[in-house]
């Protein structure tokens, strides 16, 4: 098996970035139930799907992610009638395992979708409100934080410089992936920066302020947050694989990740051991497609959040330099010509990973790569994920190469820090 060194050249930058989903930074003041067929898929290991027309369309796409370097790809369609569900490539190149749509990989800044909804099912019990100021919870961690609210944090308007974007951490990162970074660290390297803006008055994605909500939501509950995911989220919804990471390891069969040659200089490197400390609530979650599908139509169905919780989760904040993105709290909405989807991306050292919904939660569609995006996997991973969302939405695959132009996703602005070519070298 190839294996990724433990320390990393000086110059090397892999793009840790892609914590952060879609990266804005904006200056400026500005309920249907899952279908049979989800609910079987996402069921007993057993159960399977049926093939229907979608099935070779999306299979196609997800070939095209694998022939652009990708080592696999997992897909899944419902379309509150129908499922399609698809996985091409492999799981594990040495020895090979082929990739199942079962695998577990890790989902990145989908995290923050579960952490908002912990978050505001707290709201609904008194035990929090979005207008609590950072300052309340967290006394002195934050500069101006009697300023800057729960709802700024969720929704990305805090100002809140990104840890993700500091040049240091990324070295540090890069020089010992293994190591521990404890919360109050990433707290400390998004605060040595100046704010973006002042509270409230821009949007800018900022993975420091869901590492400041997890923070929040253990000192309400007296609870890790590992278990807050276990017993409001999981076990609700009766998800198997599904569960907040604090090590490297995989409960179940898992994808591994991997740095395409493209970025290393040399062949694939396995990065799916690191531990994800770094991410922490901002993107440390493990799943599987078929229950990302389930947990994506549980919350906008309601049956996660009330009525008016739910409201305030899906109320966005847009901002003319990114027309058709609106940030709500944990959950984006996104403008393509196959129509208005909801949901979230996610990315982490080795995966790349999306889930889209209809607003009423009766249609999802999921697109998981367990490989780290160059250039050409991120141009076939915005295709296949226009061709999932027209399958989802109306089976009008046609304008599916006209969605992967037009929308957000592929207009959003890039990760700040290393650029895609940027190449990582196994020393030592």
């Amino acid at each position: 098996m190839i294996r990724i060194s433990r320390r990393m050249a000086s110059g090397a930058a892999v793009m840790v970035a892609c914590l952060a989903a879609v990266p804005l930074a904006v200056s400026s003041a500005s309920a249907a139930a899952p279908s049979a067929g989800t609910a079987g898929l996402v069921g007993s290991a057993g159960s399977a799907v049926g093939p229907n027309r979608d099935d070779a369309a999306l299979r196609a796409a997800l070939q095209a992610v694998v022939n652009a370097g990708a080592t696999g790809a997992i897909g899944l369609v419902d379309d509150g009638t129908d499922v399609s569900a698809v996985a091409v490539g492999a799981a594990r190149l040495d020895p090979r395992r082929p990739l199942h749509v079962r695998d577990e990989v890790r989902v990145g800044s989908i995290t923050k979708s579960v952490i908002a909804t912990i978050t505001l099912q707290l709201v609904g019990e008194g035990r929090l409100q979005l207008g609590d100021t950072v300052e309340r919870w967290l006394p002195g961690m934050v500069p101006n934080g009697t300023a800057i609210t729960l709802r700024m944090l969720l929704n990305h308007t805090s100002g809140i410089f990104d840890y993700v974007n500091d040049a240091d951490w990324h070295a540090a990162v890069l020089a010992d992936p293994y190591r521990y970074w404890s919360p109050q660290e990433l707290v400390a390297v998004g605060t040595a920066h100046p704010p973006a803006f002042a509270p409230g008055q821009g949007l800018a994605y900022s993975n420091t302020g869901y590492i400041l909500i997890g923070l929040v939501l253990e000192k309400v509950t007296g609870q890790p947050v590992q278990n807050l995911v276990l017993q409001r989220v999981v076990r609700p919804l009766h998800l198997h694989g599904t569960f907040f990471a604090t090590s490297g390891r995989f409960r179940g069969p898992y994808a591994h990740g991997y740095f395409p040659p493209s970025l290393t200089g040399g062949g694939y490197l396995d990065v799916s051991s690191w531990p994800p400390s770094f991410a922490w609530t901002a993107g440390a979650l493990v799943s599987t497609a078929p229950e990302l599908a389930r947990f994506y139509q549980a919350l906008l169905s309601g049956r996660l959040l009330s009525p008016m919780l739910l409201q305030a989760m899906t109320t966005t904040v847009t901002s003319p330099a990114f027309p058709g993105y609106g940030s709500g709290l944990g959950i984006f909405s996104l403008e393509m010509p196959c129509g208005t989807v909801w949901g979230h991306e996610g990315g982490i050292p080795g995966y790349l990973s999306i889930a889209v919904n209809d607003r009423s939660g009766s249609r999802s569609a999921v697109v998981l790569v367990p490989t780290e995006p160059d250039e050409a996997i991120g141009g076939a991973f915005a295709a296949a994920v226009a061709t999932a969302a027209c399958q989802m939405v109306d089976h009008d695959l046609s304008r599916a190469s006209r969605s992967a132009a037009a929308s957000s996703l592929a207009t959003r602005p890039l990760p700040a820090g290393p650029p895609a070519s940027s190449r990582l070298r196994p020393v030592g």
